[in-house]
């Protein structure tokens, strides 16, 4: 069985998608672009977008009582490998050993222009 997972805090699906879906005890974060909920703003630069992509991503987990301790995995998509020192800056404040797994891939480009977006997968 699984359960769809809605924040008012992390912006609203942009398609036939949720925010995140919970089964088993795990809860699958769907990629969060950098935009704030409510100004619908997003910021500019890596920094500041690895920043509020992870804040989404930290609303949508306390929406089911969970924390950034309890993800175990990640994705990162960057716009450009060379903004992957900015990412990583920020990203480090978010997470405390054991770090989660995680990949940081490039890819040709992400919705809405976004230079980051993040994804993962935290468990109960």
């Amino acid at each position: 069985m699984k359960k769809a997972i809605n924040c008012q805090k992390a912006p609203g699906a942009i398609g036939p998608y949720s925010q995140a879906i919970e089964t088993m005890g795990m809860v699958f974060v769907s990629g969060q672009l950098p935009i704030d909920a409510e100004t619908g703003v997003m910021p500019q630069g890596a920094k500041e977008q690895t920043r509020q992509s992870l804040e989404n991503v930290k609303h949508i987990l306390e929406e089911v009582d969970l924390t950034m301790n309890d993800v175990v995995k990640t994705t990162v998509f960057l716009a450009d490998m060379s903004l992957f020192a900015e990412m990583n800056e920020i990203y480090s404040v978010y997470f405390k050993a054991p770090f989660p797994a995680r990949s940081a891939v490039a890819v040709k480009a992400l919705p809405k222009g976004a230079l980051v977006e993040i994804e993962c997968i935290a468990v109960r």
